[in-house]
């Protein structure tokens, strides 16, 4: 197991480089000249050429590409085109946010999928069995944007907040960035309920997608689970109907539930740009999407190759927890 994680996590290397060049090639070739929006349209050619010299910019591409491969390499993303800050800080001011609402959003997608899932696989052509696949089908379709305005005229008030992570008068002081973390250590549990009263709305509105999927799968994956021999024999045996689906049927089925539920947490990662937007979510997939539209090359650089990896690292985790819940999964030396 160690050396096959030690493999995976080398892996991370060309997987990062080869995001790494895609993301420099699209943000070379298909995003406008850096230098208008930092210096704005009044600037003359010579001001926009002395900047561009001084960013490297007028450098030959595969110059260019060299140069930032070494920066990639090193952990040096430079400082933002647009408010001169270092990249590191700016990412990682913005990135607990996603990574709070991502985690918030799939849970309550799991917990509802899972549990809408098992019944509706158990109860099979039933009345609930239809109203969960009305609710998942529903999931699935609804755009996510026109979910969260809808939520936000229904039920946004004093005890719901529609923007934001909490309230301006309750920020918490912390080091993680992680507002849950930080109010719940710092015992100060206005400011952790106010922040929990903030996440309703956006988990619920990008956990639903999740959800509709979860369910499916666990549906279909309990399906064929249930009709296999062992499960005959242990009800043949006299255990319990709950024994039999949550400790025969439901841990037998997880291995595909555990893939979906990895894949879905690292496409919330990277697909929260809606719901940090339409609730104001100070994330990393909002200010992704700003810096984009001004052309700030490292900003969008740094951000996408963190999401990648923290994407690779979760199917990594996925891997290992196979081993954990199927003893009969053992990597090959092939794997090995």
């Amino acid at each position: 197991m160690f050396n096959y994680i030690c493999k995976r996590l080398l892996l991370l290397i060309p997987v990062t480089l080869g995001v790494a060049t895609i993301v420099f090639i699209i943000m070379r070739v298909f995003l406008t000249d850096p230098s208008e929006s930092v210096l704005g349209k009044y600037a003359t050619p010579e001001q926009r050429l002395s900047w561009r010299k001084e960013q490297g910019l007028e450098e030959p591409l595969i110059k260019q590409y060299g140069i930032f491969l070494k920066d990639v390499l090193s952990g040096n993303f430079g400082k933002s085109y647009k408010t001169g800050a270092s990249v590191v800080n700016e990412v990682l001011l913005r990135f607990p946010a996603t990574i709070e609402l991502a985690v918030s959003a799939i849970i309550l997608a799991s917990i509802l999928g899972i549990t809408m899932g098992v019944i509706s696989a158990v109860k099979r052509n039933s009345i609930f069995d239809n109203i969960t696949s009305m609710i998942a089908l529903l999931g699935v379709s609804i755009p996510i944007f026109w979910l969260g305005i809808m939520l936000i005229m229904t039920f946004s008030s004093k005890f719901i907040p529609s923007g934001g992570r909490i309230d301006v008068l309750l920020k918490p002081t912390g080091g993680t960035g992680f507002y849950l973390l930080d109010t719940l250590v710092s015992g100060k549990w206005n400011s952790f309920f106010d922040v929990l009263k903030h996440l309703i709305l956006p988990s619920i509105t990008l956990a639903m997608y999740s959800t509709a999927v979860i369910t499916r799968m666990t549906r279909s994956a309990m399906l064929e689970t249930l009709s296999q021999d062992y499960i005959r024999t242990a009800r043949a045996k006299g255990l319990s109907e709950g024994k039999v689906i949550i400790f025969h049927a439901l841990r037998n089925a997880l291995i595909p539930i555990i893939t979906i539920v990895g894949l879905q947490f690292g496409s919330l990662l990277a697909g929260a740009v809606l719901t940090e937007t339409v609730f104001s979510w100070p994330g990393i997939g909002k200010y992704t999407v700003e810096c984009i539209q001004a052309s700030d090359f490292p900003i969008v650089q740094a951000s996408v190759l963190l999401t990648a990896f923290v994407f690779v690292l979760i199917n990594l985790i996925v891997d290992v927890v196979y081993a954990f819940l199927d003893p009969r999964i053992k990597l090959t030396k092939r794997d090995e």
